[in-house]
């Protein structure tokens, strides 16, 4: 049975896809801080790790270079809105670590893993990444900063077999927003919900293998946005 890894796993977006990867006959580990109570297979193995913690990821990355992995899927992240010089250091810190640098040291302790297997290394970055928004420098900056490395990636290992994606979706119904000002649109029409992000995922892996979809971005039909009560 082929292995995934997936960060992000105990919720949105990350949950859906290890959901999908299961059905899909793969053997999941999934990475997330809490442990997901309601995935109730034999084939997906939880750690509790904190992505943001230097020590914890480094040891992650050294424990898995020990596994037979054909697919890294780097879902895990978060974002905070603000005027930049409001966010605080700790802040700047934590994000750029979670978005961006352990998804690089994932991938740079399991790339011998995935070439080997013909595997798929698929980034999950956001539409931030393609554009320039307000309140969102540090955001898109680690956003942007990821796919321009799985971009740069895409190209280097093309000799090999291994097919390298950024997704990057729109504002995805998901408990991404919960400590935010705003919150996707209860209209149907106007967000992603997170198993549309999982179809993706399919859709990837169901190709022919000499053709790579590099780049995938996922809009919502229509525009929404919730603005949240002041507290």
């Amino acid at each position: 049975m082929k292995k995934a890894v997936v960060t992000g796993a105990s919720s949105g977006i990350g949950k859906a896809i290890v959901v999908q990867l299961l059905e899909l006959g793969y053997e999941v580990i999934g990475i997330s801080r809490s442990i997901p109570k309601d995935i109730d297979s034999p084939h997906f193995h939880s750690y509790s790790i904190d992505l943001s913690n230097e020590k914890e990821t480094l040891a992650l990355c050294k424990q898995l270079q020990n596994e037979d992995i054909t697919i890294l899927i780097n879902s895990a992240g978060f974002g905070e809105f603000a005027p930049h010089e409001e966010i605080s250091q700790a802040t700047i810190i934590k994000m750029s670590f979670v978005n961006l640098t352990a998804p690089m040291l994932l991938s740079n302790a399991l790339l011998r893993s995935l070439k080997k297997n013909s595997g798929y290394l698929i980034n999950i970055n956001s539409i931030e990444a393609l554009r320039s928004s307000k309140f969102a420098a540090l955001y898109s900056a680690t956003k942007a900063g990821l796919k321009a490395f799985g971009d740069a990636l895409f190209e280097e290992t093309r000799k090999s077999q291994l097919s390298i994606t950024n997704i990057n979706p729109d504002m995805t119904e998901s408990n991404f927003y919960e400590n935010l000002r705003f919150d996707v649109s209860k209209d149907e029409n106007e967000k992603l919900l997170a198993s549309d992000i999982a179809d993706a995922v399919a859709h990837i892996l169901s190709m022919r293998k000499g053709a790579v979809v590099s780049e995938y971005t996922i809009r919502s039909l229509n525009f929404g946005i919730e603005k949240k009560p002041k507290r």
